[in-house]
């Protein structure tokens, strides 16, 4: 073993660069076709495209040709189904339903008239499309006749958001998740059953609907049918955790299957998230556990309710988008390590993976990443806090000393940093710096009690547990204290500024990428998912007004003494331009030391690999002055 060289924290030499995260890969949604081929949904910097490895050879080819697919509602999701090895997409260039035949990569448009589509599925028999459609206030779930020259027709509407369009077997009943506002999905949804009927010899119309699960204080996701049509499954957070149940379809009796204190489902930001499937034959369910951010694949016996682990023989920690195989003896799944930049792979029911596609075809070794430490401490009302904790790493370099600290604050806010490959962590921790990524009360992972625990608490909770998190590494001599920064982004940017408002001189400066400023310009027009939100973080308007003014860090900005770096996409729908340049304003008024980068042609996240070496390269300086140097 090479013996490592000392040299100071933050300066070490890396080879994970800029590029590698520009060059990434985002792969998901991965579906089989009935003859074994496998398809998923792969966006570069570019376009995003749908792939597919040929049965046998395993040759990839693509099948969309120019079509750019995804769903366009929420943040994303719900590209594409297919059946009997057709392909139906939704096309963000046209914003509509297309039909792809992957054998002679042909396509052609099925729809003329919508304005927003997702998560469309096909009918058993293959010959209609249901999927959830917007026109940026009225949702519905739609059905659209693929033989029809007819435009696609309403099924149901009047709730203000949907997901999870699903098929019975017998084509003669769907289920689907609404909520309404101004909850958002993981605070209540309702999980519907209902009929449909022959429409005058016309396609086919809703006869009736039930409700069979979630309604009030309760979230419930993914309903599933089983392959034989007698069950319905569905995750609900009814005992606080969100678990997988099962309805009988013939008796109306409901059964929970799992009961550990284990997240099964993820929160609705996505349509159409896969978290369980039902074997071919309905004997078993097949679904993902996140426990403390590591998430894992296991197997239920339904007929003995028996549950077991399936140990893959690779160190994977994060897998998503499960997807079975038609003859049951394979599982898809997207997964990544820490040390493990996501790829495509395939799971025998021994465990036994293969790569289909890497993420990267840039190979780095695995010593030149940081593995974290699931970490917790106590805040100041007592209460258990979660993260994780990611020590410098480099196979060439070490320092002497203490390392410097950042501290990364997800975005949401209900969210959860887990332990999937972090390339922006990485990147500083490769170079000399420790990181703390903080799952603060709010975060999602933890079971509803702690996620509940921001409701009317967003911008001092948050601050609390992440003022509290470095604290404890500190005094833990983990860190140097006097060199810590904290970082955040979008609602992660509103904490940081806080921080630096409430506490200043404890972090050496911030980091906010296209951060949150002032609550009162963001309620003149948010986006429809997000409208009502704040209602829920802080309080409705009308009754917490003062509480919308005490918690935009804009009105208090003479309080912020320590250097900001700020980051901002010119199109950001989100959280606009304005909101950086009106605290740029402020600290220019202050005379606070601040770098500010504005990219026009990016929004709510960086894409372009200009802007992101433009990015990491003011970021390496603006951190060597104010923390290293």
């Amino acid at each position: 073993m090479t013996k490592k060289k000392i040299k100071s924290f933050g300066l070490w030499p890396s080879n994970i660069t800029p590029d590698l995260f520009a060059n990434l890969l985002k792969i998901s949604e991965p579906v089989w076709g009935q003859d074994g081929s496998l398809f998923w949904r792969e966006r570069s910097s570019s376009l995003t495209k749908i792939n597919m490895a040929a049965p046998g050879s395993g040759e990839i080819h693509t099948v969309s040709g120019d079509l750019n697919i995804g769903g366009e509602l929420l943040y994303g999701g719900g590209g594409y189904t297919t059946a009997e090895n057709t392909l139906i997409a939704v096309d963000k260039t046209t914003h509509q339903l297309h039909r792809i035949n992957p054998q002679g990569v042909t396509s052609d448009q099925l729809t003329s008239n919508l304005v927003s589509a997702a998560s469309p599925r096909l009918s058993p028999d293959g010959k209609y499309a249901l999927f959830v459609h917007s026109d940026g206030e009225l949702d519905g779930i739609y059905i659209k006749e693929l033989s029809s020259p007819l435009p696609a027709q309403p099924l149901n509407s009047g709730s203000d958001f949907y997901n999870y369009p699903r098929w019975h077997p017998d084509n003669n009943r769907i289920a689907w998740i609404s909520w309404d506002h101004p909850h958002m999905p993981w605070n209540e949804s309702y999980l519907w059953l209902a009929e449909l009927e022959n429409s005058n010899g016309v396609g086919l119309d809703l006869a009736s609907k039930k409700l069979a699960a979630g309604g009030s204080g309760i979230s419930v996701l993914q309903p599933e049918f089983s392959p034989d049509g007698r069950y319905l499954a569905y995750i609900s957070e009814q005992d606080g955790w969100w678990q997988i149940f099962l309805l009988d379809l013939q008796t109306w009796q409901k059964q929970q299957l799992t009961g550990v204190n284990a997240e099964h489902g993820l929160p609705a930001w996505l349509q159409d998230q896969q978290s369980f499937e039902f074997s071919p034959d309905s004997s078993r369910i097949y679904f993902l556990r996140n426990q403390q951010g590591i998430r894992t694949l296991w197997s239920l016996d339904l007929a003995s309710n028996q549950e077991r682990m399936i140990q893959l023989d690779e160190t994977y920690t994060w897998l998503e988008d499960i997807s079975i195989s038609p003859d049951g003896s394979r599982l898809a799944l997207v997964a990544s390590a820490a040390d493990l930049p996501a790829r495509l792979i395939t799971v025998n029911l021994k465990g036994r993976t293969e790569i289909i596609r890497h993420s990267t075809p840039v190979h780095i070794p695995r010593d030149s990443f940081s593995i974290p430490e699931p970490t917790s401490w106590i805040s100041q009302e007592g209460q258990e806090i979660h993260g994780l904790f990611y020590s410098p790493q480099n196979p060439r370099y070490c320092g002497e000393g203490k390392p410097p600290l950042i501290v990364i604050i997800h975005s949401g806010p209900t969210r959860q940093k887990w332990v999937d490959f972090q390339p922006r962590t990485q990147y500083f921790t490769s170079r000399g710096y420790a990181v703390l990524e903080v799952n603060y009360r709010g975060s999602t992972g933890y079971g509803r009690e702690y996620r509940q625990a921001l409701e009317g608490n967003w911008g001092v909770i948050d601050v609390d547990d992440c003022l509290s998190g470095a604290t404890h590494l500190a005094d833990h001599g983990r860190v140097d204290r006097e060199n810590m920064v904290v970082m955040g982004s979008s609602s992660g940017g509103l904490t940081v500024y806080q921080i630096l408002v409430k506490y200043p001189g404890v972090f050496k400066a911030g980091i906010v990428l296209y951060g949150i400023v002032n609550h009162l310009s963001l309620l003149q027009n948010p986006p429809k998912f997000e409208r009502h939100y704040s209602d829920w973080l802080i309080g409705p308007y009308s009754e917490a007004e003062d509480l919308y003014h005490q918690r935009s860090p804009i009105f208090f900005a003479d309080n912020i003494q320590d250097p900001i770096a700020i980051f901002q996409g010119g199109k950001d729908q989100i959280v606009p331009q304005d909101q950086a340049e009106q605290i740029v304003s402020a600290l220019e008024k202050n005379q606070v030391s601040y770098l500010y980068r504005l990219y026009p042609e990016e929004g709510h996240s960086f894409k372009r690999i200009s802007t992101l070496e433009d990015f990491y390269s003011h970021l390496g300086i603006f951190l060597e002055k104010h923390l290293i140097g």
